[in-house]
């Protein structure tokens, strides 16, 4: 009987390996507030870029909020950014994170989360939810201030 080479790759079964090792604990900073969050992603990008584009930023915690690692997940234009939620879930999945908080910027100034903030916020609180994670808050930067999805009360 003769087998073609390609039937044998796909008999063939791909090892998936996942490595993970968190930060020594001591030395993970942990996120309290609101405040804090806005605080840590101040430090992490470069405010010279808050009014430039939009950008979409999740901070990945342990289950006491401690910082497990910050992640940019997409860069967009004046008016917007497209949200992977597939790379946010992974990612939380991969780092072993229990909770995140997510952050983007309103080039604009305005901080009134729009229709589509809203539903990023919804989707990705009950797409994490199916794996035993929360979504923290959903915060809008401006190079003046910030607003907090769950310091008002919409989380």
């Amino acid at each position: 009987m003769k087998t073609n080479a390609l039937s044998l790759e796909f008999m063939n079964p791909y090892e998936v390996e996942i490595h993970y090792k968190r930060p020594l604990f001591s030395s993970m900073q942990k996120i309290a507030s609101s405040l804090e969050a806005t605080t840590v992603l101040r430090n992490y990008t470069d405010e010279n870029v808050l009014d430039v584009k939009e950008f979409f930023w999740t901070i990945f915690l342990s289950r006491a909020n401690k910082i497990l690692g910050i992640s940019t997940n997409a860069s967009g234009t004046i008016s917007g950014v497209i949200v992977n939620y597939r790379e946010i879930i992974q990612l939380t999945l991969l780092s072993n994170a229990s909770h995140i908080i997510v952050a983007h910027n309103h080039p604009s100034g305005v901080l009134q989360p729009s229709k589509d903030d809203k539903r990023i916020t919804e989707i990705l609180q009950k797409g994490l939810s199916l794996f035993d994670a929360k979504l923290l808050d959903h915060l809008i930067l401006t190079s003046e201030s910030y607003y907090s999805f769950a310091d008002q009360g919409n989380l």
